[in-house]
């Protein structure tokens, strides 16, 4: 049973290394926990994965767009250290970036953004409280998005205690976080900038491992982080600065805040035959509690962005073999349900991932790609949306390398 537990340890990791691109939500990054399962008195791992997801408008207001993509690339950093300080105690410190998003629109988006803020103060009613801020976006002609972006930072501490229990071992698992949220969003009026540097959060776990077998049963939680964020909003319409007697440029104070979601996560694997391993996983993300982001801006008064999402599931199936003793690979699949409910376009996805491990200098190196097919799907301003627009199936693909070193 040597071969099998060996592919164990490798293909855990290379299932990680295709997740970033069927994550649902704004999910990225997941702290490396993984090392607390791998041999070595200290062991350091260290990788990046880039994502680049082609997500564009088919339709925007009912007539064929001509948009590019509106998904920006971006990159996931990840970084872990383990300390194995006795026979049955571990802690790992891990880096990633777990939650963000970021797009840029097109000029036929921007357009009907705009159209839509006229058109919502025409149908408004005089004695709304908000029909004076209505008035104002459809004199100045609307207030589309033109880009958008916002990215946590985690950095975490996350240890295990494990002790004998049968013919195997169980783990029991805990920790804390702190957790950053950075959101800049650019519109016709001017920029937002809102940050919050230290919110904290725990994780919580237990797993039952027999080595023999190369079997594993891990349940992980994640708890909910809530963000209390402050910053500026730029000024940079005429128009708007001229309303206030202000010079373009000048700067208002805002607040905001919101909640990223808690999570419970599910991962099995066993050897199923000598060098062969099979695994999955079903998560959970409470995703339904990011309705709105909410923000007040001095001078011009509260604001919302609309999100309505609701929970999603993300479940994972796959193999793995152990080519040599230096060399394996593993193939996965994933379903991941969206969470929008129109106010935006959050559908389903379909995601292949392929990896592999291969041993190389004093350490491992570990690489992974994905390709990600994004369902059909629409947004309605009766929804919450800023614009009526459809979307046919796209694709988002995904590169991973990381390299680890036990001693």
């Amino acid at each position: 049973m040597n071969i099998i537990k060996k592919t164990a340890v490798c293909l855990l990791g290379t299932c990680a290394l295709v997740s970033a691109a069927n994550a649902g939500g704004f999910t990225r990054g997941e702290a490396d926990t993984d090392l607390l399962y791998e041999d070595g008195t200290f062991v350091v791992r260290g990788g990046a994965t880039y994502v680049s997801p082609h997500r564009d408008y088919d339709t925007i207001g009912g007539v064929s767009a001509t948009d590019d993509r509106y998904t920006e690339d971006y990159v996931i950093p990840s970084f872990a250290a383990k300390w194995r300080m006795s026979d049955n105690f571990s802690c790992v410190v891990s880096y990633t970036q777990p939650f963000g998003a970021k797009s840029e629109y097109g000029d036929e988006a921007q357009a009907a953004d705009r159209n839509a803020d006229i058109a919502a103060f025409a149908a408004a009613d005089p004695a709304d409280p908000g029909y004076a801020g209505l008035q104002l976006t459809a004199a100045l002609g609307g207030n589309a998005v033109i880009t958008s972006e916002f990215k946590t930072n985690e950095f975490g501490g996350t240890c295990a205690a494990n002790f004998a229990a049968g013919p195997g071992d169980f783990y029991a698992m805990g920790g804390v976080f702190l957790q950053s949220f950075d959101y800049t969003e650019s519109k016709d009026f001017g920029t937002l900038n809102l940050k919050d540097d230290s919110a904290f959060g725990y994780r919580i776990g237990a797993a039952y491992e027999i080595k023999e077998y190369a079997f594993r049963a891990e349940l992980m939680y994640r708890s909910e982080v809530e963000h209390k964020a402050s910053g500026k909003f730029t000024v940079e319409n005429a128009g708007l600065a001229g309303y206030f007697g202000v010079p373009v440029g000048t700067q208002f104070d805002s607040t905001g805040g919101g909640s990223l979601p808690q999570s419970l996560e599910l991962n099995l694997q066993s050897g199923i035959a000598p060098g062969w391993l099979a695994y999955g996983s079903v998560k959970w993300t409470d995703w339904s509690v990011l309705q709105t982001l909410n923000y007040d801006i001095d001078n011009i008064g509260p604001q919302e962005k609309n999100f309505f999402w609701k929970d999603g599931w993300t479940i994972t199936a796959g193999v793995g073999h152990s080519f040599t003793e230096n060399v394996s690979g593993a193939l996965q699949l994933t379903w991941d349900q969206g969470v929008g409910t129109g106010a935006d376009i959050m559908s389903d996805t379909w995601t292949l991932g392929a990896g592999t491990q291969i041993k190389a200098g004093p350490g491992v190196l570990r690489l992974g790609a994905a390709v990600t097919y994004l369902t059909s799907g629409s947004q309605s301003t009766a929804d919450g949306a800023d614009f009526d627009a459809t979307a046919n199936g796209d694709w988002a693909y995904a590169i991973n390398g990381s390299y680890k070193i036990a001693f």
